[in-house]
């Protein structure tokens, strides 16, 4: 092929995709490196991203403000405080033993991803789960628990549910877990729980925030700014992709204190705004944590709370499955980072 040719090809891909990425901009779209416009330095310099930034956090602020009546006022306050919430005991203690045991010893298809030296495994909370372990279906019916689920996401939709299995130390891992550099998950806010089901020690990999850091605060948008101005060529993948990593240093000009390790027992739900800054923490030796992972993350321009289709009974249960196979069949085109590893245990090695 000429470079003639090339060219030419080039700019009919530019002109083609051009009402895409425009249009992306009203979406979740984060990627500095994949959308031009996005990470366009000039644009930024004008105020592109900032004007995103802060129209996702006008909309979630006012999405929010109508779910806070049905949400416990003191998880409310923890969480507008700090950005996540603790809840221990969430399950009855006199019930929860059975409950981890159920899920510990439950057989299903598995998949996992490795990221550096960890392996994370997760098994979807399907049909086939909660008929297995109808505690489990109780657990996540609890009307105080989706009421904050929905306060945290800003909308009325049903988190995807996993049993997650986090290996830490794996052998032959020669990376560092990206996981474990204090992190937002994107420009707007989003949900993130994890029930852990053992007890997680300050050496063992814990959840770990700053405090604090889900506002957008003068300093945070002058630092959102600096960074929409960089080269998305010239910084770290993860950063460019749009999950911004942070440096003591960053997080000092923000006047915001350092990432905090929360060492905590089993039985204890943790439910956060990964907009703020926040890290799987460092594990000191070789081990692994299981949990109920939930995940929520919307179109952050959507302005009304509700609507989510894909949240209905029957269908909600099933979307981790079908976003599987999705992803099987297109691999080639959009990649396939989980791969099944048959049949398993949460706790299997």
């Amino acid at each position: 092929m000429s470079a003639r040719t090339h060219l030419a090809g080039a700019r009919l891909r530019k002109a083609l995709m051009a009402p895409v990425w425009a249009l992306q901009l009203l979406t979740g779209a984060k990627s500095f490196l994949d959308n031009p416009l996005i990470g366009s330095q000039r644009l930024n310099a004008q105020g592109l991203h900032l004007a995103r930034v802060r129209l996702a956090a006008g909309l979630c602020a006012w999405r929010r403000r109508r779910l806070a009546p049905k949400v416990r006022p003191d998880w409310r306050e923890a969480f507008d405080r700090d950005g996540f919430v603790v809840i221990s005991e969430v399950v009855p203690p006199a019930e929860f033993p059975a409950l981890r045991e159920a899920i510990l010893n439950y057989q299903g298809p598995a998949r996992e991803m490795r990221q550096g030296d960890a392996i994370t495994r997760r098994m979807a909370i399907d049909p086939a789960m909660l008929a297995a372990i109808p505690a489990l279906r109780r657990l996540l019916e609890r009307k105080d628990l989706v009421a904050l689920l929905h306060y945290v996401a800003s909308f009325r939709t049903t988190p995807l549910y996993y049993v997650q299995t986090i290996v830490s130390h794996v052998d032959g891992g020669n990376e560092p877990d990206p996981q474990e550099f204090a992190h937002a998950d994107t420009f707007h806010s989003s949900l993130k729980a994890w029930l852990f089901l053992n007890p997680v020690a300050v050496d063992e990999g814990p959840f770990t925030y700053v405090r604090g850091s889900h506002r957008f605060t003068p300093e945070r948008l002058a630092w959102e700014r600096r960074r929409s101005l960089a080269d998305p060529q010239a910084i770290d993948r993860l950063s460019a992709r749009g999950s911004p990593r942070v440096t003591s240093e960053d997080l000092a000009a923000m006047k915001l204190a350092q990432p905090e390790p929360l060492p905590l027992p089993g039985n204890t739900l943790v439910v956060a705004d990964t907009l703020g800054f926040h890290a799987r923490g460092t594990a000191d030796h070789a081990g692994e944590r299981v949990e109920l992972w939930s995940y929520a993350r919307r179109n952050p321009f959507i302005p009304w709370l509700g609507g989510d289709l894909l949240s209905l009974p029957g269908i909600a249960e099933r979307r981790v499955n079908w976003l599987w196979a999705v992803r099987d069949r297109l691999e080639k085109r959009m990649g396939q980072p989980w791969r099944p590893v048959g049949i398993r245990q949460p706790t299997d090695g």
